[in-house]
């Protein structure tokens, strides 16, 4: 196991090796029968990226472009709709009061509005906690959404907790992304319909004549999307094994830093364009996935986020900040000094296929379009 720390030459970085030997349980299959059931339903784009492959010296890249996901600009809603539709299930089933309950939940943005979102097609209230610093249109697009909306004058690990007091109230539920022993169900529930992103994957590579990826670069907050790319790739679901490459702001790398310690650990956050990132303590329950089963964590800078958003953009793909640290990570592991001792570890060569996993569209992140006016 290797781990670096920062500089203006050497990435912060940190790679171990077994971790596709590391194994899982697979999620339930009838996640992904719930999502294609719902209405407005589709795929969303694998747009595959030759310039980048060139660029990147690998085979081919693919981008999973979740910038319109069941009429949201990115992928939460997969986790917030099947996670509200078992609750709410698990409260018919256990006699419990069927009338509207109030959904509570902090957020950065896109998964508080896609529990709002999910919370008024199914009849229910809202209540979204947002950290300091999210941007007002983010807040206004969650408002729109029919919730309340308060605003919690600390960071988002601050807002997790004052979003867990407010769920003790008669009539409330707690669906919050990240885990803390004792609050994990629901949780697991949201990273079981984030899989449905990477079964899409799977066909849509099978369909281009590709058995699987052979590295997988994913976006990392608490590191709940994570910790679903792991259970479906380390899962018996799946034959395919690809390298599992997470990538976070250098000023929120708390995924990083816990593997590079080899236990939880939180780290101080600071401000950065890459909101839906910005968190300082990785997810109880996506920590043992995340230690078992990710092969490199990577952390980049806003600059490096924003320059790969211009790439994709160029290249036809819309992406705010979130998601175009996938290309941002990817950039950084591939290229540039010890480039090549990373891309060997990684076990990629020129016929190499990587897939980039685009969270979200610009409009999902406002802080994006504010550095395109700039």
């Amino acid at each position: 196991m290797t781990a670096t720390t920062s500089s203006p030459r050497t990435p912060l970085w940190w790679a171990r090796t077994g971790a596709r030997a590391w194994t899982c349980a697979p999620v339930p299959r009838d996640v992904r029968a719930f999502h294609a059931a719902l209405p407005g339903y589709a795929p969303t784009p694998l747009t595959e990226l030759p310039f980048l492959a060139a660029e990147l010296g690998v085979g081919r890249v693919f981008v999973k472009d979740e910038s319109s996901r069941l009429g949201l600009p990115a992928f939460k809603a997969l986790g917030a709709f099947w996670a509200v539709h078992r609750v709410l299930a698990e409260r018919a089933r256990s006699g419990q009061e069927t009338g509207p309950v109030t959904l509570v939940t902090a957020t950065d943005g896109n998964h508080g509005r896609a529990l709002a979102r999910a919370a008024r097609l199914r009849g229910q209230h809202a209540h979204v906690l947002v950290p300091e610093g999210v941007h007002p249109r983010a807040v206004e697009a969650i408002v729109a959404e029919q919730a309340r909306v308060t605003e919690v004058p600390g960071p988002y690990d601050e807002a997790v907790r004052r979003a867990a007091r407010a769920a003790t109230a008669p009539d409330t539920v707690l669906v919050q992304d990240t885990a803390w022993p004792g609050y994990e169900q629901v949780p697991a529930w949201i990273v079981e319909g984030y899989t449905t992103l990477c079964a899409e994957i799977d066909e849509q590579l099978t369909a281009e004549g590709i058995a699987g990826p052979d590295l997988v670069a994913v976006p990392v907050g608490v590191g709940s999307l994570a910790q679903a790319v792991v259970t479906h790739y380390r899962g018996s679901a799946t034959d395919s094994s690809p390298a599992l490459l997470s990538v976070e702001p250098d000023s929120a790398a708390c995924v990083l830093e816990s593997l590079a310690a080899g236990k939880p650990v939180t780290v101080t956050t600071g401000g950065t364009s890459m909101a839906g990132l910005n968190c300082g303590t990785p997810s109880s329950l996506a920590w043992p996935s995340l230690h078992g089963g990710l092969d490199a964590a990577v952390a980049v800078s806003d600059a490096e986020s924003a320059r790969a958003a211009n790439r994709l953009a160029t290249l036809g793909v819309p992406s705010g900040p979130c998601g175009a640290a996938a290309l941002a990570g990817v950039r950084t592991a591939l290229t540039g000094a010890g480039g090549e001792e990373r891309r060997r570890g990684l076990g990629l060569g020129d016929r190499s296929v990587v897939v980039l996993l685009s969270t979200e569209g610009p409009a999902a992140n406002p802080y994006a379009e504010a550095a395109a006016d700039r």
